[in-house]
Formats: C-alpha cells, sequence, structure tokens
C-alpha cells in the first residue's frame, strides 16, 4: 500500500468519526425542534442553525465531509469507502452510550453485519490494484440521475425514518460519486453542482428523517449506503481494482511477467560495452 493511500484511510477514518458524531448530535437537538417542513424552507433552516446544539453537530459534520473530500483525492473510492464503513458500528456505540435508548440484539446483529460486510470487501479490494480511472462523465451522470429517482420513491415506500434515511444515503453516495469525478479536474469540476445538489436533498431529506425515527435508524440507514453504493461505483464506473479468482491471478502474473522481461531486457542493454 503506497504513502498516498495510507492517508487517505487515515482521513476515511477520521471523517467517519466526525459524521457520525455530527450525526448523532443533530438528531438529539432536530427530534426536539417544532416539526420541519420543506413547505417552510426559512423557518425550518431557522429552527435548525439556531439551536447551538444541532450547529456544533453540523460543524463537525462539515469537518469529516472536508476529510472525505482529502481521502478522496488520495486514494480510490471503493477502498475510502469500506474504511469508512466503521462509523456504523461507531454510531451504534454512540447511541447505546451517550442516549437513552437501548440496542436489542437484532439491532447490534444487523450493525455487525453490515460493518463485517463492507469490512471483509474492503479488505478483498485492498489485496487488488489501488489505481482508478477517470469515470465517463455520461456514466457518472446517468448514477447520479437514477439516485435521484430512487431517492424520490423511498420516503413513500417506507414510513418513519427509515425511508428518509434510505433517500438520504442514496443521495449522498451520489454526491460522493460526484465528488470522485470532480476530484479528477479539468472539465469535470462541473460536477460540483451535482455534488452541492444531491448533499443539499439528502441534508433536508435526513433532517426531516430525524423527527419520524431513531438515530440508527435514519443515520445509520443512511450511512450504510452511502458506505455500499460508492463501493460499487468505484468498482463500475472509476474501474478500481482488478478481477478475483483465476482470472486476476492470470492478470496479475502476466503484469509481474512482463515487468521482469523489461527489467532483465534493460539490464542487458545496459551492460553492453559500446564500439566506437
Amino acid at each position: 500500500m503506497s504513502p498516498s493511500v495510507g492517508g487517505g484511510l487515515a482521513l476515511a477514518l477520521g471523517s467517519a468519526a466526525a459524521l457520525n458524531w455530527g450525526f448523532l448530535t443533530q438528531h438529539g437537538a432536530a427530534s426536539a425542534l417544532p416539526p420541519l417542513s420543506v413547505r417552510r424552507p426559512l423557518r425550518s433552516l431557522r429552527l435548525l442553525f439556531s439551536n447551538l446544539r444541532w450547529l456544533a453537530g453540523f460543524v463537525v459534520g462539515l469537518a469529516g465531509w472536508a476529510l472525505y473530500v482529502g481521502a478522496l483525492a488520495l486514494a480510490p473510492l471503493s477502498l475510502v469507502q469500506a474504511t469508512s464503513a466503521g462509523g456504523i458500528g461507531l454510531l451504534a456505540l454512540l447511541v447505546e452510550r451517550t442516549t437513552t435508548a437501548t440496542l436489542s440484539r437484532r439491532e447490534w446483529a444487523g450493525v455487525g453485519v453490515a460493518v463485517a460486510g463492507l469490512a471483509l470487501l474492503g479488505a478483498s479490494l485492498a489485496g487488488q490494484s489501488t489505481s482508478s480511472r477517470h469515470g465517463s462523465a455520461t456514466a457518472v451522470g446517468i448514477w447520479v440521475a437514477a439516485s435521484l429517482a430512487a431517492a424520490a420513491l423511498a420516503p413513500g415506500r417506507l414510513r418513519g425514518g427509515a425511508g428518509f434515511g434510505i433517500a438520504a444515503g442514496v443521495l449522498y453516495a451520489a454526491g460522493d460519486v460526484a465528488t470522485k469525478a470532480a476530484v479528477a479536474g479539468g472539465l469535470a469540476v462541473a460536477f460540483v453542482a451535482a455534488v452541492l445538489a444531491c448533499h443539499g436533498l439528502a441534508f433536508v431529506a435526513l433532517q426531516l428523517g430525524f423527527q419520524r425515527g431513531g438515530a440508527l435508524a435514519t443515520a445509520g440507514v443512511s450511512t450504510l449506503f452511502t458506505n455500499a453504493l460508492p463501493i460499487a461505483a468505484g468498482t463500475v464506473l472509476f474501474h478500481e481494482g482488478l478481477p478475483g479468482g483465476a482470472l486476476g491471478g492470470r492478470s496479475r502474473r502476466r503484469c509481474a511477467v512482463s515487468r521482469r522481461r523489461i527489467i532483465h531486457r534493460n539490464a542487458r542493454r545496459h551492460s553492453r560495452p559500446e564500439h566506437w
């Protein structure tokens, strides 16, 4: 693992801690506020930003997002998200230790399965190529559009905070995919608008969910989708990693053989005496 990738994964861990602490703090404050409404956005924003507890969680969350952007600039999207998966377990621990809520065995089992699954996926990706290519602008645009459509349907399919949590997670994931495209530079900077739109809509969905469900049912579900979907996007859109199994083994062996042949040929070339 290169120092650049290692630094990116360290930033991802810090980002996960800051984001999930921020989510829990925002949930505790938003759930005690008068009902928020999309039809009255200025009043809703005033209620949120005038609450110092919510504002502290929001600022820490922004810092976590800044760390996440730094992680994406150094490491592949799939590895960053797999590393961030530990945030779900951290959120569950914070809910259990800092609030009056008690998680059931079923909830802890769900958290364990989610963290273990994403961690195993990250371990498998870590043994593959840690390079990534610039994704197709068209493909990234289609991914973002499909995410917007899925997020619009989620609150109507599931009642309570879970539906809004899924919507927020899908939108945050789409924003993360657009962020990875944007940090590539060049014309990809146009995706900054998509990043702002997706994160803005996700923010609204998450705050509405906070008033309709518990922290784990909203922020936890949101974090799960935010981690899982970009891992798939990293493989599909940015071609991160090599295929596993026999095909991947053959590919890696061929690359190693090619490198040895080039080194040997160059060594022989430089060892020949010069003839004048």
